[in-house]
């Protein structure tokens, strides 16, 4: 088996690393490694996360910077705060015995002033987020020109977060570099686009097969109706006592609704959302890294970039648009070779999204029954039993009050202690499920269903399935935003649901497209999300939002010009940036 000293890294690296507890390079290091440590070699590098990507690029970089120079030699462009001061600590540990190296964290939430203030003192690598990593270029307080080597890290996660433009900008702006590395758990055109525009024939290495997921993680899904998909959760949560995880949901309003509701049945949990000012965020952060939280609920937004070692569960509360945003998700568990759970709930009309997903991560996701009442309490019983006879007892003075203990409990049997104590313990359990409803759809997902998409199972014409979709108690709506906005499917999602309050339950198939998208509502709320989002201003843009003429025909509206850009209210045509970063998540 390879070994760290076998890469070709010197020693003082090699002590850190040993110090580290590290013995062996993880796959993506063991291939990474020794090329990158040419120096020379614009790289791609495909895996999921928890694979040690962080080390795959750290290590050589911090070979390769010359600690005489103090001006920034590289530079490392990642997609929120926490990866930004995550791959911080990492490179902080691996130069242990580096002098003369130093790194800069460079994020939006903190004081721009102290960052300047840091750089200018001299610093070789600079970690950044993109949005503030151009304020400072505008600021001309970061000089880009003598960075030699450009680290784009999950670039995935920061093309979907709207950082495109960014990333151009960047690129276009370190016009001395001598390599590219690229870093990506999946491979959307997006990415590949990067490669293609800015990178001179990379080496690309592939851990596991492209868009895989993480071979540790046992994929499960549970079937219910979508009015019962909250009592599942719980259910699911009570089944699994020794759960440390994530729960993701579409958007924040529906992460602080659980987050409240489950913590005012006692569950150690919170909500981790956009809302929540920076400080807010670092202290539930801090919360659930020390698991005083049992539980973080979180939108995928809020919860990009976070990086917790021994998460054993994460819970769907339902499934993405974006089908590429279930591998960040699940991501979250197995990390580091460790096994995990990634449990999505689902309702009679997303099971086939199942299907997509086995396709896409080259997985199969196993069907499993919500528990019954009956079997919640009989395995919370035995984990608090295993627990009971578990606890170390070889510290305090106990023995001091068992004459006492035997004195009081000399007419009372063994067995009724054990009642007793189980009663103490699981009274609000066995209350709570008594008589509790079966919660399982007990339908074969695999099955053609007359309440699954029909353009998911029909094998018809296009005009036959455009009818279908007519015909099934939606109304089809067309807005003029699309992906040239800066949205995909999740995010998107997130912004109507948020604009009209709306529940997810409501919305049918959403169709995206680079100027504009057409989405399935019910006829009952329909006029309602219309008049909330027609005539809202996003991006500088007034938004059109009217019900569509039918089929996939285009309506002829501000933003459908035929393919081409949109027109402003001028007329004149528009440039759609992505959205930047100005808000931490």
């Amino acid at each position: 088996m390879t070994t760290f000293e076998a890469l070709g890294l010197k020693a003082e690296i090699l002590q850190s690393v040993t110090d580290l507890g590290f013995v062996n390079p993880t796959p993506i290091q063991e291939q990474a490694i020794p090329v990158l440590l040419s120096g020379t070699t614009d790289f791609v590098g495909l895996a999921q996360t928890g694979t040690g990507k962080t080390a795959a690029f750290g290590l050589p970089l911090l070979q390769l910077i010359n600690a005489a120079d103090k001006f920034p030699q590289a530079l490392i462009v990642c997609p929120t705060r926490e990866l930004c001061l995550q791959i911080t600590s990492d490179l902080q540990l691996y130069k242990k015995y580096l002098k003369g190296v130093n790194t800069e964290a460079v994020y939006g939430g903190a004081s721009i002033t102290m960052q300047i203030r840091n750089l200018r003192q001299g610093v070789q690598i600079v970690v950044a987020t993109p949005g503030r990593l151009i304020d400072l270029i505008e600021r001309k307080a970061i000089d880009l020109q003598k960075v030699k080597y450009v680290v784009l890290d999950e670039a995935d996660e920061m093309l979907n977060m709207g950082f495109r433009d960014d990333i151009d900008f960047v690129l276009k702006n370190t016009i001395n570099r001598e390599s590219i590395w690229l870093f990506s758990a999946t491979m959307p055109p997006e990415v590949r686009a990067i490669s293609r525009n800015f990178m001179t024939s990379p080496k690309e290495i592939t851990v596991g097969k492209k868009n895989s997921g993480n071979v540790n993680i046992d994929h499960q899904y549970f079937s219910t109706a979508a009015h019962h998909r909250y009592e599942a959760l719980k259910r699911l949560i009570d089944f699994n006592p020794g759960m440390y995880g994530i729960i993701f949901t579409r958007t924040k309003a529906d992460a602080q609704d659980i987050s409240e509701k489950l913590s005012k049945s006692g569950y150690d949990i919170e909500a981790l959302h956009g809302d929540l000012t920076q400080q807010q965020r670092d202290k539930v952060m801090g919360r659930f890294r020390s698991k005083t939280l049992q539980l973080l609920i979180a939108t995928d937004v809020a919860a990009r970039g976070i990086d917790v070692d021994g998460i054993t569960h994460v819970i769907n509360y339902e499934l993405p648009d974006d089908m590429e945003v279930y591998t960040h998700r699940s991501g979250r568990t197995a990390r580091a070779g460790k096994s995990g759970i990634c449990i999505s709930i689902c309702h009679t009309r997303e099971t086939f999204k199942i299907r997509q997903l086995e396709k896409m991560v080259n997985a199969t996701f196993h069907k499993v029954d919500i528990p019954s009442g009956k079997d919640v309490c009989r395995k919370q019983f035995f984990h608090f039993m295993d627990k009971l006879i578990q606890t170390d007892i070889s510290h305090g003075d106990y023995e001091t009050y068992l004459p006492d203990l035997m004195t009081k409990f000399e007419n009372v049997s063994k067995e009724e202690v054990l009642q007793r104590v189980a009663a103490l313990e699981f009274d609000h359990f066995l209350k709570y499920y008594n008589n509790a409803e079966d919660l399982n759809i007990g339908l074969d997902s695999r099955a053609r269903r007359t309440d699954a998409p029909r353009d998911a199972i029909s094998n018809g014409s296009r005009s036959e399935r455009t009818f279908n979709r007519r015909d099934n108690g939606y109304t089809r709506l067309f807005v003029n935003l699309g992906t040239k906005d800066g949205f995909y499917k999740a995010s998107f999602l997130q912004f109507i649901l948020d604009e009209s309050n709306l529940k997810k339950e409501v919305l049918g198939k959403i169709d995206m497209r680079e100027m504009n998208t057409w989405v399935e509502v019910d006829k009952a709320n329909a006029s309602k999300m219309i008049k909330c989002i027609d005539g809202k201003r996003y991006n500088n843009r007034t938004v059109r939002m009217n019900e569509a003429d039918g089929g996939f025909k285009r309506p002829n509206d501000e933003g459908s010009g035929g393919g081409g850009r949109p027109r402003n209210e001028e007329g004149g045509r528009t440039r759609n940036y992505a959205p930047r970063e100005r808000k931490p998540y």
